[in-house]
């Protein structure tokens, strides 16, 4: 899988260079997860901060909204750290 990843400059601290990755977060748990797969998040190198942007998380919460509609299921394998 490729990771695609631009610059761009921190909202937190302001310095140029951060940059967009792309991440998978889980939702939810139990039969109620749900697996958001390709979600860019912003890593800056210089203050260390990862985050979301505001347009981003209007999108997850509209995806989590019409997770029936839009999801696909797939098996996926589950392991606890004890």
């Amino acid at each position: 899988m490729k990771n695609e990843e631009s610059t761009t400059v921190c909202d937190i601290c302001g310095q140029p260079g951060a940059r967009v990755r792309h991440v998978s977060e889980a939702h939810g748990s139990g039969a109620d997860m749900l697996v958001i797969d390709h979600i860019p998040m912003v890593s800056c190198p210089h203050c260390g901060e990862s985050y979301f942007t505001a347009e981003t998380l209007r999108e997850i919460e509209n995806l989590k909204r019409n997770r029936h509609s839009l999801a696909v299921e797939r098996p996926v394998e589950v392991l606890s750290y004890h």
